[in-house]
């Protein structure tokens, strides 16, 4: 097999695609998800179809993302209904949606047991109430685009992906590293056999020390049993994104990792519990009020100001570090997610690969360095430095996403519209085979985490397969 190819391509091919619901269009042949770009995508308002109907269960940072991306793609796609318990959450997306009151809802058991009035569900609840939804949703006939990851255990993993299967609806998973434009020219270059056979793959999430501390220390993914462990948490698209690079399954896996330094005994003397009271607010790197103030600072109010408050301003900031979870010292807090860790795999045929999450950097895109017979290749999220041993000539590959106007439209490097413009395309013309990951994929990924994970508490090698 040569580098960059995977199973996935050959398998679709003798897969037919999901059934459609009643009255949805015709389908698109399969065919391999690599073929088609962006610019490849049917213009579905120039076929006659109407813009596909959306609910959204989630409001928050990555529901707000992803109803972005359709509230600028009018012609594409529609939000109908909005389930979210926050109730400004909830007036913030009927603003931008232009939805009626009777369109709201708190809970989405409102919504599943009527009959069914739009085309697709967006789940972006917390990690733990993810299963509930995406099988009610698809036992409605619902296709469904469910933020990662699955759930936090194998099974509840599985009750999922049995759901979309057996109702056969278009099913994705916000693994929107597969969605990048350097994923796609990178897999080219690998498919051309730019640098032979792959032999070996390091991978680096610089997770970022302020990002760290405001969503696993302080914030909503800080406990395994609220939450889920970190690699499945934050990682579990990369392990997936190795796996899609590679084209070979895993069959053996290490890890090590802990929490090390954001616990108490490593907070200074002098720390309050609060950070708006500390006397070290002004020299801590870890200091709410600093990484707070720089983003109000720079007239910065997405993310990760929006999740303090949904209308951030320097009064309604101040009142949440002083009252909320927040504005916590980063050493005294209830967090028991590592801070690190490494994770090594060795792949069908005996390609290795490592990948190391780290809390411990600045905040910037992944790294990926990846070698071959023939050559080595690396990249950032920008550049591909490609260099052929053959030639001993180097090639450098400009792949920086578009400039957005908004940064919600340019997240993850473009991953995240990326996702939107393949399962919107996906569930318009009723065919999965538009989203870049299968379920088995995705499945498949999340087992990898959870041997992982196993092999970082016992301290062993973990064989698959």
């Amino acid at each position: 097999m040569r580098a960059g190819q995977t199973r996935q391509e050959e398998r679709r091919a003798a897969e037919g695609p999901a059934t459609p619901a009643s009255g949805s269009v015709p389908r698109r042949p399969a065919g391999p998800a690599m073929a088609a770009g962006p610019q490849d995508l049917p213009d579905t308002a120039a076929a006659g179809r109407e813009p596909v109907r959306v609910v959204l269960v989630g409001a928050g940072i990555r529901g707000e993302i992803y109803g972005h991306w359709i509230a600028e793609h009018p012609e594409r796609a529609d939000v109908v209904a909005v389930a979210e318990p926050h109730p400004d959450r909830r007036r913030i997306a009927a603003s931008r949606h232009g939805l009626p009151a009777s369109a709201l809802f708190e809970d989405w058991r409102e919504l599943v047991g009527r009959p069914r009035f739009a085309d697709a569900v967006i789940i972006t609840t917390q990690d733990a109430q993810h299963v509930e939804p995406a099988v009610a949703f698809a036992e409605a006939g619902y296709a469904v685009l469910l933020e990662k990851p699955i759930a936090p255990t194998e099974e509840e993993c599985r009750r999922v992906v049995d759901a979309v299967a057996r109702n056969k609806v278009p099913f994705g998973v916000c693994h929107v590293l597969r969605y990048t434009p350097y994923t796609r020219v990178l897999r080219n270059l690998l498919a051309e056999g730019r640098i032979g056979e792959i032999v070996n793959v390091d991978h680096i999430e610089p997770v970022g020390f302020a990002h760290y501390a405001h969503s696993y220390v302080r914030g909503n993914w800080r406990r395994e049993q609220t939450s889920a462990p970190m690699l499945l948490a934050k990682s579990c698209h990369d392990l997936d994104w190795l796996g899609h690079i590679v084209g070979r399954p895993v069959r053996a896996v290490s890890s090590f990792g802990s929490l090390s330094y954001f616990v108490p005994g490593n907070r200074p003397v002098v720390a309050a519990d609060r950070c708006p009271d500390c006397v070290l607010q002004d020299s801590c790197a870890y200091s709410a009020v600093r990484i707070y103030g720089e983003h109000l600072a720079a007239g910065d109010l997405a993310w990760p100001l929006s999740v303090l408050t949904p209308d951030p301003t320097e009064q309604s900031v101040a009142a949440a570090l002083r009252t909320g979870p927040y504005g916590r010292c980063v050493w005294a807090c209830d967090n028991d997610v590592v801070d690190r860790q490494v994770v090594a795999l060795e792949f069908d045929g005996g390609v290795t690969a490592t990948f190391t999450m780290t809390a411990f950097s600045t905040s910037r895109p992944r790294m990926t360095h990846i070698f071959g017979t023939m050559g080595e290749i690396f990249c950032d999220g920008s550049i591909i430095r490609v260099t052929d041993f053959r030639t001993r000539e180097t090639q450098t590959i400009d792949v920086t996403a578009p400039a957005a106007d908004d940064p919600l439209l340019s997240g993850h490097s473009g991953g995240d519209a990326g996702l939107m413009n393949d399962f919107i395309t996906a569930v318009a013309t009723w065919d999965d085979h538009w989203i870049t990951g299968t379920a088995a994929e995705a499945l498949a990924a999340h087992e990898l985490v959870f041997a992982a994970e196993r092999a970082r508490r016992e301290r062993r090698v973990v064989h698959l397969g």
